[in-house]
């Protein structure tokens, strides 16, 4: 072969063709300004992982939902780009529309509809051909199935928030959405929709949670994103974001009460509880030292004598609250 034959380079991919995202959600550069100026998302770029359950957290107004509507083709971004599962939802939207399933905050079902009825209506929705057996194993996973021929009229708040759930399920989405899914709910009856939630995930659905309520997120999810002001300013492992961004209280019973703390532990970040009972230190676990064995010592130089001494993690609302005061 001649020397300065040319080696031809493979094709370069077209601008506007997708590269395999690396997560089963993938957003790009999202923003979405609405007509009356206000703009509800700000340049979101957020990659949910194929199989874990994801926490979004944010206070009321952040964006939580405005996201979450993108994401599932209910409202168009003013720019940016949306992958599910490797569909456009934007240029295909049905394709990527029936890899999701969505449970919204509101309750809107026909409340003169049968259980079974709703359920099996939103699977011919999305084109799934019937299918009974799937219909009657969604009900019975959430404990709905003594209830499959009650009309919805008849149930109890819990009961409609399932049906919801099942709704969602009934197409056999690879992705579920539950935007504030027990907010309303009975505290036994939030602890079964998470056995419910945490069998989907093991069934190999990812599902995306909002909540209101942290110890949900605390309980549940593999990884938390919080939004504020339309933007996400955090996405971490839950137990690398508590543990680098928590901080512990070491809580000591003294023997005698203390009316104020002495001047010579002014150094420390201490309080005083339970009418003076109670010594609490905050410290830093990411810090070179946390100062404990100091803090002893000088206790002790002072004659502080306590009875019990205890640790506390910060919590996962402790952290968020922390981390929005923040925002700009």
């Amino acid at each position: 072969m001649p020397s300065d034959t040319l080696v031809q380079e493979p094709a370069a991919r077209p601008p506007d063709a997708a590269a395999p995202p690396p997560g089963i959600i993938s957003v790009q550069g999202l923003s979405k300004t609405y007509a009356g100026g206000f703009q509800a998302l700000k340049n979101v770029d957020l990659e949910i992982r194929r199989g874990e359950i994801f926490a979004l957290l944010g206070p009321n107004g952040a964006g939580k939902t405005t996201l979450i509507s993108a994401i599932c083709g209910l409202i168009n971004p003013t720019t940016g780009r949306i992958l599910a599962d490797g569909h456009d939802v934007v240029r295909d939207f049905r394709a990527a529309r029936k890899k999701i399933g969505l449970v919204p905050q509101e309750i809107s079902i026909d409340m003169f509809e049968t259980v079974w009825a709703t359920v099996s209506f939103s699977r011919g929705v999305f084109g799934k051909p019937p299918d009974p057996a799937h219909i009657e194993k969604v009900l019975k996973d959430l404990s709905l199935w003594d209830k499959k021929d009650a009309k919805l009229l008849a149930l109890s708040g819990g009961m409609k928030r399932r049906v919801m759930i099942a709704k969602a399920l009934s197409h056999e989405p690879q992705i579920l959405f539950l935007d504030e899914p027990t907010a309303g709910v009975d505290v036994e009856l939030r602890r079964g929709m998470w056995d419910m939630v945490r069998g989907l995930r093991a069934s190999g659905v990812t599902i995306i949670l909002t909540t209101h309520y942290i110890e949900e997120a605390e309980e549940m999810a593999d990884r938390v994103g919080v939004i504020d002001k339309g933007q996400i300013i955090l996405v971490e492992e839950k137990t690398a974001l508590m543990k680098k961004l928590g901080k512990k209280q070491l809580s000591l019973e003294l023997v005698e009460p203390l009316a104020r703390l002495p001047e010579a532990l002014a150094g420390y970040d201490l309080g005083l509880e339970n009418d003076g009972r109670r010594l609490v230190y905050a410290f830093d676990t990411q810090g070179e030292r946390t100062g404990v064995t100091r803090l002893l010592r000088d206790l002790d130089a002072l004659g502080l004598r306590f009875t019990d001494m205890d640790t506390k993690q910060s919590s996962l609302e402790e952290i968020f609250v922390s981390l929005v005061r923040k925002t700009p």
